[in-house]
C-alpha cells in the first residue's frame, strides 16, 4: 500500500486532461475508487477535480454509466443516420452539387444551357427565374 492509501493506480492522458483511476483504502479499511480530473490551464497550473465511489456503491455507479454510454451510442448512430438521410434529401432536391465540366470540342454556349447565371466578364450575376409578369404584379402592390 502506498502512502496516501493507494493499492492501484491508472491513468489516461487524453489532448489537454488527464484522468487517474486510483483504488485506495482509508483508515478504517473501507475500498474506494477515486477519479480524479486534472486539467491543464495556461501551461503552469492544474486544475484538479475528484470523485470518490465506494466499492460498496460501485454496482450502482457502473449501471449508470453503462446505460449512460448505451444512450450516447444509440444517440449517435441516429444523429449520423439523420444527417445521412438530410444529406441524401438534399441531393436529390438539388444535385450531388458536383462541378459541371465543359466536354472537349463543346462551346460555352452549349454547356451553360439556361443555368439561371448571367456572365458579363469577370462578373457574374444570378438572374432571377421569375417571369416578368410575377415581377410587375409584385412593384403594383
Amino acid at each position: 500500500m502506498g502512502i496516501r492509501g493507494e493499492l492501484f493506480t491508472t491513468q489516461v492522458t487524453l489532448e489537454n486532461r488527464s484522468y487517474f483511476f486510483n483504488v485506495k483504502e482509508n483508515r478504517t479499511g473501507d475500498v474506494f475508487l477515486q477519479v480524479v480530473e486534472s486539467k491543464s490551464r495556461d501551461g503552469a497550473d492544474f486544475d484538479r477535480h475528484q470523485i470518490a465511489i465506494f466499492a460498496d456503491d460501485l454496482q450502482k455507479f457502473l449501471q449508470g454509466m453503462d446505460k449512460s454510454l448505451s444512450f450516447i451510442e444509440k444517440d449517435r448512430k441516429a444523429r449520423s443516420k439523420a444527417k445521412a438521410e438530410k444529406k441524401a434529401l438534399k441531393e436529390e432536391k438539388y444535385g450531388t452539387g458536383k462541378k459541371i465540366y465543359r466536354k472537349k470540342g463543346e462551346s460555352d454556349k452549349e454547356s451553360r444551357k439556361n443555368d439561371g447565371i448571367k456572365r458579363t466578364g469577370r462578373v457574374i450575376h444570378v438572374v432571377s427565374k421569375r417571369s416578368a409578369s410575377d415581377e410587375s404584379s409584385e412593384s403594383t402592390n
